[in-house]
């Protein structure tokens, strides 16, 4: 299995209003384009509090080749949605990584 993990920091100013669209739109239209078996959002706990907070979705994938189809189908219009709604209030990157135990 493979985890997709997309990590970002979004404005304090924002923080609730994102979090709940992440919940209830983007985290599942990821899903519904059915490369993903599960996902799960968590908020990264070692941070000043002066900081904007840092998040980790997390997408279960099965194969490389069902990943490279999400990201050669699907990624590009769900990440241009995020960004036109999100503009200069987040940064983000994205690892792959592979489940070892």
């Amino acid at each position: 299995m493979l985890l997709y993990n997309v990590t970002i920091k979004i404005a304090k100013e924002v923080e609730t209003e994102w979090l709940q669209w992440m919940k209830s739109s983007h985290v599942p239209d990821v899903i519904h384009t059915g490369q993903f078996a599960g996902s799960r959002i968590s908020r990264l706990m070692d941070q000043p509090d002066e900081e904007d907070p840092t998040y980790v979705i997390q997408y279960e994938c099965e194969s490389i080749e069902t990943f490279n189809y999400y990201i050669d189908t699907y990624a590009a219009a769900l990440r241009e949605e995020f960004a036109q709604r999100y503009k200069d209030k987040f940064v983000a990157f994205r690892t792959l990584m592979e489940v070892v135990g």
